[in-house]
């Protein structure tokens, strides 16, 4: 069942056949999911948003329009469930934050404080999730969609009901602040990384 495309998998949902949207779950979980951890910036809320949109798309399936891609139309439901998540965990985030600004250990300096640190792939994740976390979520989502999940421009306009122009130039925008914070804050680790972030 795991090889029928989405239209026939949703029929069959639609015509009572339960294992098929478990078909499509195992298709989309996993890069939905990463995807979300992108856009939040918190593994744990894209797993929670990804639950919700999927109980969601369940309960609505009869409402998807067959015009627009499942992925697309179910990302859209995962975007308003990952609203809905930031909303309640405010105030507890910015707690959390205080106490870990508070907590943190003088010789845990930052790599432009100690220029003979050199920093491993795995840092340079980080700092560029860092730096896409600073950039407003009206422009990161685009560009997350487009970088990491690999969408067309007509794919992230559907998902999220934008027209594709205001999507190219969020994109163009991003890509720009991006750079831009990658440049003033690791100016020699990062500078080719953020010309080519820039191209396209």
């Amino acid at each position: 069942m795991d090889d029928r495309p989405d239209h026939e998998l949703i029929e069959l949902v639609l015509s009572g056949t339960a294992e098929a949207f478990d078909a499509l779950v195992r298709r989309y979980q996993r890069r939905l999911v990463h995807t979300l951890e992108h856009v939040l910036g918190s593994r744990d809320d894209a797993l929670e948003a990804a639950q919700q949109a999927f109980v969601s798309a369940w309960k609505n399936l009869g409402d998807f329009r067959r015009d627009s891609a499942f992925y697309s139309w179910l990302y859209r439901i995962a975007v308003n469930a990952a609203v809905t998540i930031r909303r309640q965990r405010r105030i507890e985030t910015a707690s959390l934050d205080l106490l870990s600004d508070r907590g943190a250990n003088p010789t845990d300096l930052s790599p432009d404080i100690r220029p003979d640190h050199r920093l491993t792939s795995q840092e340079h994740v980080q700092l560029v999730r860092d730096a896409l976390g600073t950039i407003a979520e009206e422009f990161r989502q685009p560009l997350v969609l487009r970088e990491i999940d690999g969408l067309s421009y007509d794919e992230i306009a559907k998902a999220l009901e934008i027209p594709i122009g205001t999507v190219r130039s969020r994109i163009f925008r991003a890509r720009q602040e991006l750079t831009e914070r990658l440049r003033r804050q690791f100016p020699d680790e990062f500078s080719s990384r953020g010309e080519s972030c820039g191209q396209n």
